[in-house]
This record gives structure tokens, sequence and C-alpha cells, in this order.
């Protein structure tokens, strides 16, 4: 697989060293080369198969056969994207084994650099490289040039991020835990599924309704809510019930998911200000294609009162990108 992250990276073009990229999750390792304007040779390694990081990366650099250092065309640098907080050289993963040092894996792969990055800090600096196609616009609106841009991305946990512009076309991306605001109700409906889920949960953040899990607290609250006992299901079964109107519960709750998400969407752009627009990153929501295209989202995202004419110009969109991670990990392999 190959792929155009134009604009050209920085340092990159015409250097025959491609830059070694990844975004490790807690199940999956994907790995991938940026040359140029290009990224190439992806592969997905299972994370339980290697004891480490740098086996993994070792099986990878060996399967295309770019493993022993000095060989022609093999990285020099590298760009790591993972789920879990980075705060130093010490990185432990939120939802793996693996903790290890950035400086001794950048040497045990015989690296000049290396830059470790959070999953969604990666996701949320792919947005300067994103193509057209690559998003999906919701509603009406139009970007502000140099303007602050919001991110929101429903996983299995909900990451919050905002990108702020600075010189020579640069993003920094901003670190936070927004996902864990205190969810808010806006009709009786949902002032009663977040009563209910605080009998489970001692605090109901937004995280709590709008991730994987949360699609499937929502399905349940509103099942007990009615009297129903509510089936096991996982996260791709409540939305594909919703998807095919199988199961009426499921339909509302992908329902409320998506008016709740836009929300807490239009309490990001007003607390960043972000006329560059609002992002809808993650697996969840571009699997719900029309529905989530003709849902309340957009209603709900602009219903804030006397602020609603300053929401109504800002777009929002869905990030449609396979793997937005590797364009943000190469604006960040840019800085370094």
């Amino acid at each position: 697989m190959a792929a155009d992250l134009s604009p050209a990276i920085p340092g990159t073009a015409g250097n025959a060293a491609p830059i070694l990229v990844a975004d490790i999750g807690g199940t999956n390792a994907r790995f991938g080369l940026i040359d140029g304007r290009i990224v190439r040779d992806t592969r997905v390694l299972r994370c339980a198969d290697y004891a480490s990081i740098e086996d993994a990366a070792t099986a990878y650099l060996t399967a295309v056969g770019l493993a022993a250092v000095g060989t022609p065309g093999r990285p020099r640098r590298g760009a790591f994207a993972v789920a879990g907080p980075v705060t130093g050289d010490r990185i432990a993963m939120t939802n793996l084994v693996w903790q290890f040092s950035v400086n001794r894996v950048r040497d045990a792969l015989g690296l000049d650099g290396l830059v470790v990055i959070n999953d969604f800090t990666a996701v949320a600096l792919s947005v300067p490289r994103l193509a057209e196609e690559d998003r999906r616009q919701i509603g009406e609106g139009a970007p502000q040039a140099g303007a602050v841009v919001g991110v929101l991305g429903p996983g299995s946990g909900l990451g919050v991020s905002g990108l702020v512009p600075g010189a020579n076309n640069r993003w920094t991306a901003l670190s936070g835990e927004g996902g864990h605001v205190t969810m808010a109700p806006i009709s009786d409906r949902e002032s009663a599924v977040l009563g209910q889920l605080r009998k489970g949960f001692e605090h109901v953040s937004a995280e709590r309704v709008l991730s994987g899990p949360g699609l499937v607290n929502l399905y349940g609250a509103l099942s007990i809510l009615d009297g129903r006992e509510p089936a096991t299901l996982t996260p791709a079964q409540v939305a594909d019930n919703a998807l095919n109107g199988s199961e009426a519960h499921c339909v509302e709750a992908v329902e409320m998911f998506c008016a709740m998400l836009g929300t807490v969407a239009g309490n990001l752009a007003l607390t960043l200000g972000a006329r560059g627009g609002i992002y809808i990153a993650g697996g969840i929501v571009p699997k719900l294609g029309t529905l989530f295209t003709h849902s309340r989202f957009r209603k709900r995202f602009m219903e804030k009162g006397r602020m609603r004419d300053f929401l109504a110009p800002i777009p929002t969109y869905v990030i449609t990108h396979e793997l937005p991670a590797f364009l943000g990990l190469a604006e960040a392999a840019g800085t370094e």
C-alpha cells in the first residue's frame, strides 16, 4: 500500500532514507515507511506476538528487508504513535504490557532520532494533511484560514484535542483529557439515561457514552428504562442493528450517540474558538455513513442558544482516511 501524504515532509524530499512510522494500539501495531510524500510498505503486526516494541519494529524491518544497519534505504529516523500518555523518556502503554525507554528503543533500532507521541495527538496532527477525499463534511459552514481546529475521536475511548497554528505552516496539538468532561443531558430522555448510568459509574463522563463501550452503555440504559433486559452486544452489533433497523433500542442508542456527540463537539468549538472547523476521527462514526449524516449531530452542534450564530459558520467533518495517524506522524517527524 502506498499513499500520498502531500505536502512534502520538511527535510525528507530527495533524501534516500525514509522515516520509520508506527501506530501502536493495544492489539495491533501498524508500521510503514514515509518516503518524501509517500507512505509505503505498510504492515499490521499483532502486539501479542512480540515481547517488546523493539522486537515488533525489528520484525517489520526484517519483513521489508531493512533490518541490517547500513542497508541502503534503511530508516535513520522514526516517529511512533502509542496508545498511552507520553510524558518523558519512559512510556507505559495503557492496554498493553509493553513498557519502554524511547532512547533505548532508538538505539536498539539503530536510529539517529525517534519521536514518540500519543496516538490521538498523531490523529489530531493529521488534519492539516487531509485531502478533500479524506474527509466528509456534515452540514454547512466553511473554515477560517489560520484558525484553531478542534478534533474528537470516539473509539475505544474518547480522544479530544485542538490544533493551534504556528509559524511556517506548523501546528501544535493540545494534549488533554477532554473525553472525561462531565456529560450534560439536553432532553428528559437523556437525563433518564445518564441517571441510570450513574447507578453504575461514580462519574458519567462524555467517554462513558461517546465510545465503543459507551454505545453499549446507551443501549443497556435505554433497554432497562423501558423495562427490558438488554442483550449482551458488542459495539459493532449495536451499530449494525441500528443500521439495519432490527432492534429499536439499538436504533435509539445510535441516534442518541450522534446527538450527544454534537453537544460535545459544539462545546469544544466554543471552548477553543475553533473557527477552523471540528473534525470527528475514530473508527465508529465513518461506519455509520448516511445514518450519521442525517442524524441530529449538526443540529445539536449548533443548539447553544445565544451562541448559535457563532457556531453556524464553523464546519464539521468526519475523517475518512484509513491511516490518519500516519499523516500525523509525518507532521511530527518534520518537526524533529
